[in-house]
């Protein structure tokens, strides 16, 4: 979570709960430089002695080392299968034996016997699906890997601030181009065919929070931990698209975790790019972090979340007042409108959220909704008659605007959620975890796909947010993190819809 002031990587990842590694596969495969399971005097380059190949030598090795380990994986799996089939031959025996004393034994035993076998047949049956269960988990994460390559293929990273970055918005005017909000004090708009930073604004004295673009004009909403929020306008000229990178070498999906230190970016520091340090509009009247903001349907108001508890609602043109939104019993994490109604909803550390009615000037209705556990980080309305919620408590849950007493669906996850997003066109919800996972959902709560991520692809801390651009015929994810990077990625959505 954002923190005031904008402190550095690691002052502001300790306000946040401790991380949990995700757990790795239980036949996950293990790099070794181990030889002492070959015959002696066979080394990795003599086992492709006679062959004709063009690979270098040290990729060779390392191929060879690869399916050395899976080689033993399916031998471990084969001794495994081997010791299951003994025990029920074993089993199978016994039931034998038992069936013949029935015959001639005391007819007052024959129910504890029958009862007996019937327990010794259900074990054997166990003991048949704890085998099949265990020899297609190595199949299924190869199959995985494959279908995360097929789906979601990078289209580019963007580089260029010096701390992470909390949030991500693509504007909803031409040009279009790719806003970042970071704690180190900026938001940056960027070229998304090229990942050139086109502008940088600099106005805030704190960590900046949030980004949210007009629906209409080329200005800009950024959220602050210096108490304040700030409309600007910005002008851009995007450059000449460049061919994307060949990312063909970089896809090893299930690799957990990355080599590099902390803060280590690739890149060449900070972008030159032009600044501008003025705000058109700056929104003060909080007493704490603003942590998020939005822009009301029409771009005349916008909505402010605190962590003074409050979410305040302003006139763009006068930067006044108007409501103060009261009644989230710890800080607010998030904010959001909807696309066509004068709907707000707010999230809070309290483990609610709440929707603000705004469509009657004289009547200002709130309703509070408790479906989570632990701080709801986000909560978004969809295009259509839908609100759908994310926590720490590591669940999802979609609801309907029309009866919001019960979730319509639930997604349970392995960690925490941070600020989703959802694609207009194809409603699917992109959820970003603490343990640097991004994964894909359906209105129904089906999981769809995960974003590969390795050690050359992929985020390396906890990815923050997501935002969806579905123009032009294509359908592209972007993503940050606290790694300093954001990424996008093409998705393709026929394809994923054919797998669901």
């Amino acid at each position: 979570m954002p923190v005031e002031g904008g402190s550095s990587s690691g002052s502001a990842s300790a306000a946040r709960h401790p991380k949990q590694k995700r757990k790795a596969h239980s036949l996950s495969i293990r790099r070794t430089n181990s030889t002492e399971e070959r015959p002696p005097g066979i080394l990795r380059g003599d086992m492709l002695e006679g062959q004709d190949s063009k690979l270098p030598h040290a990729l060779r090795n390392n191929l060879l080392d690869l399916f050395g380990q899976i080689e033993r994986e399916f031998e471990n799996l084969y001794i495994e299968n081997i010791e299951l089939r003994r025990e029920i031959d074993s089993l199978n025996e016994r039931l034998t034996g038992d069936g013949q004393a029935i015959e001639g034994g005391d007819p007052t035993k024959g129910a504890q016997k029958a009862k007996a076998s019937h327990s010794t047949s259900q074990l054997s049956q166990k003991l048949k699906t704890t085998y099949k269960a265990s020899t297609s988990k190595i199949v299924s994460s190869f199959k995985t890997t494959a279908g995360s390559r097929a789906l979601c293929q990078l289209l580019r990273e963007y580089m260029g601030h010096r701390d992470g970055i909390w949030d991500l918005s693509v504007t909803r005017t031409q040009p279009v181009v790719l806003g970042t909000a970071s704690a180190d004090h900026s938001a940056q708009l960027w070229s998304i065919e090229t990942g050139k930073c086109l502008l940088r604004y600099a106005g805030h004295a704190g960590s900046v929070n949030s980004i949210k673009f007009h629906p209409t004009e080329q200005m800009a909403l950024t959220a602050s931990g210096d108490q304040t929020a700030h409309i600007w306008r910005y002008m851009v000229q995007l450059p000449v698209p460049q061919p994307p990178p060949d990312v063909s070498a970089l896809c090893d999906d299930d690799q957990d975790s990355s080599d590099r230190e902390e803060g280590e970016v690739d890149g060449e520091g900070p972008c030159e790019v032009p600044t501008v340090r003025v705000a058109t509009a700056t929104l003060k009247s909080h007493q704490g972090v603003v942590i998020a903001a939005d822009w009301l349907v029409g771009g005349r108001q916008v909505v402010t979340a605190s962590w003074d508890r409050a979410a305040n609602l302003y006139e763009v043109e006068t930067s006044e007042l108007v409501h103060t939104l009261t009644g989230h019993d710890q800080e607010l994490t998030h904010c959001c409108t909807h696309s066509t109604q004068r709907l707000v909803v707010t999230s809070s550390r309290d483990t609610t959220f709440r929707l603000w009615d705004f469509r009657d000037p004289s009547i200002h209705s709130v309703n509070v909704f408790q479906g989570h556990t632990d701080t709801v980080t986000s909560a978004v309305f969809t295009v259509g008659d839908n609100v759908v919620s994310g926590s720490d408590d590591r669940t999802v849950k979609v609801w309907d605007l029309r009866n919001m007493r019960s979730p319509i669906a639930t997604i349970r996850t392995d960690s925490a959620v941070n600020r989703i997003s959802v694609s207009a066109n194809q409603r699917i919800i992109a959820l970003p975890h603490d343990n640097r996972q991004v994964r894909l959902f359906d209105m129904s709560g089906v999981r769809l796909a995960r974003l590969p991520r390795s050690n050359r692809m992929g985020h390396r801390r906890m990815v923050c947010c997501t935002a969806w651009n579905e123009e032009n015929q294509t359908c592209n994810l972007f993503t940050c993190g606290f790694d300093r990077q954001a990424i996008g990625w093409n998705i393709n959505i026929p394809a994923l819809l054919q797998e669901k």
